[in-house]
């Protein structure tokens, strides 16, 4: 992932009125299915890692005097490759001399980055990448730059992968939500039917249509008031906003995996002032971290994919 700015930097401002002290952006997705520890996180991956999937079947049989080798024993793998990631940012501080804040860049020629904006500036690149992770984690291709396969793109190349017939014509709302729901619930492996990290993770507008029809049918009940955690005959419904409109996957923590190197990596981001380096008026604001999907059984995955 790139971002470069270099010299467009573009700076609408007026002199009309006193400085706030404050920078606001535009509003970013939250990182749930990490920050909330929705999937299995595997860190200090460097290269790759081998994930062994083993699968015992009929192994009890009529007991007799003798040893008899009964049942299959299978083990498989699925790799868990994070791929490197970078930011790479540069801002000039000579943009930033006619500015509300050119005060506080000194009054040297060799100007120091306004402190506010270089603290705001930090926080929101943090933020854009935890977005642009929570996007990759479900619907990342490998081919897009700045992007690894999501679980969407993986589970919908897998054969085995529980996949639901009849997805809704023109979409989910709340008169068909439950019914939605109930598709990807009945395709639930029984194996894995009530335990406890089994979760549905859902698309924004999934949850919204979930959350009104429930206030329809609770609008007498004045307990329903408030935020309260969704579930679906018992299962929980996690918002996820990183799934596209629609979407639904059902799966176990335990088998939704997230592989990087360090988890610090993606949230540390660095500032360096290149005058003491090349000379130069630049500030670049660097990131550079590792991140991958996979996960173990598709068999024991569902995956609801909406209609046009």
């Amino acid at each position: 992932m790139k971002l470069k700015l270099g010299t467009t930097t573009s700076i609408t401002t007026t002199y009309a009125g006193e400085f706030a002290g404050k920078y606001i952006a535009a509003a970013l997705l939250s990182g749930d299915t990490l920050g909330k520890d929705r999937v299995t996180i595997r860190p200090n991956v460097k290269y790759k890692e081998v994930v062994k999937a083993l699968a015992v079947a009929d192994i009890i049989a009529n007991a007799t005097c003798d040893f008899t080798d009964t049942g299959t024993v299978t083990l498989t793998e699925r790799l868990l490759t994070p791929e490197e990631f970078k930011v790479n940012v540069e801002l000039c501080k000579k943009d930033f001399r006619s500015d509300w804040e050119a005060v506080q860049m000194g009054y040297s020629v060799y100007d120091n980055l306004p402190p506010k904006f270089a603290d705001f500036l930090i926080g929101h690149v943090a933020a854009q990448v935890a977005q642009k992770t929570e996007q990759n984690v479900w619907h990342g291709v490998n081919a897009t730059a700045g992007e690894f396969d999501g679980f969407v793109v993986l589970m919908t190349a897998d054969a085995n992968v529980l996949d639901v017939a009849s997805p809704a014509a023109g979409g989910v709302t709340s008169a068909n939500v439950a019914a939605e729901l109930g598709k990807v619930a009945d395709r639930i492996p029984s194996t894995i039917y009530g335990t406890e990290d089994l979760g549905i993770y859902i698309a924004p507008n999934v949850a919204r249509a979930y959350t009104r029809a429930l206030g329809s049918y609770h609008y007498m009940d004045m307990s329903y008031v408030g935020e309260k955690p969704l579930n679906f005959d018992g299962i929980p419904l996690y918002l996820t906003p990183g799934l596209d409109a629609g979407y639904m996957v059902a799966a176990q923590k335990r088998n939704l995996w997230f592989g990087t190197g360090l988890m610090s990596d993606a949230q540390e981001v660095k500032v360096l002032d290149m005058a003491e380096n090349d000379g130069s008026q630049n500030v670049r604001v660097i990131m550079r971290f590792t991140a991958g999907v996979q996960y173990g059984y598709g068999a024991e995955c569902v995956l609801y994919t909406p209609g046009a």
